[in-house]
């Protein structure tokens, strides 16, 4: 099983091979997001972030490794990109925060108390999202999303997924301006643009068949 050993043997797998990976050792889907499928390990310990195409996640990753045993960031088991620009995060699972504790998070943040481990993490998340502003194609910014507090099992509150890419931006000039999306990113990284969760989930055949042909215009 891959539950407690080595993930390294995702590496030169792309998503569809990830996720079948998974599925064969009992992990199961426990969520679906704009990006990304979120499959939980058989003990529920451990979830797994499994996206087709991901321009941003890579963001949060440096947010925790810059910040080792922040007490209110995610513990990440294992990260990397697959082939094709995909990505799988592995890290500890997580269960919904109350809406009291989320507005009791968010509070602290705009409060920015000297010594309160959420103002030690706004800084490094500002810190990072300036410099991804200039780096990363299409990037959104700093997501304050309330659902994005989350809480361990012991009740200590975690705070997730702080940053987006505007996807909405990117998949409108695929359709408007394939050029623009061909010159933000090489084509290695975009070869599963169009199989994202929110697509998938959103999309008419249609509007997928229009999607992928513009892809394979800028192929």
């Amino acid at each position: 099983m891959l539950l407690g050993v080595e993930f390294e043997g995702f590496a030169g797998r792309d998503h569809r091979a990830v996720a079948g990976r998974l599925l064969a050792d009992g992990w199961n889907v426990c969520g679906i997001g704009d990006w990304a499928h979120v499959w939980k390990s058989p003990d529920g310990r451990l979830v797994a972030r499994v996206c087709a195409f991901e321009p941003g996640y890579g963001v949060f990753v440096d947010l925790c490794r810059a910040l080792p045993g922040h007490p209110m960031l995610p513990s990440i088991r294992f990260d990397a990109g697959l082939p094709g620009g995909g990505r799988v995060t592995v890290m500890e699972a997580l269960l919904p925060a109350s809406d009291e504790e989320r507005a009791s998070v968010t509070a602290r943040w705009d409060a920015a108390v000297p010594g309160d481990p959420v103002s030690a993490l706004r800084r490094e998340a500002e810190r990072l999202n300036a410099e991804a502003a200039g780096s990363v194609p299409f990037w959104g910014g700093l997501d304050r999303n309330p659902g994005n507090v989350m809480r361990r099992a012991d009740g200590e509150l975690v705070i997730v997924d702080l940053f987006y890419a505007e996807g909405r931006a990117i998949y409108g000039a695929l359709m408007e301006d394939p050029a623009k999306v061909a010159a933000a990113f090489p084509a290695g990284e975009r070869v599963h643009i169009c199989e994202i969760a929110v697509l998938a989930r959103e999309s008419s055949p249609e509007e997928l068949a229009a999607l992928k042909a513009a892809a394979a215009s800028i192929a």
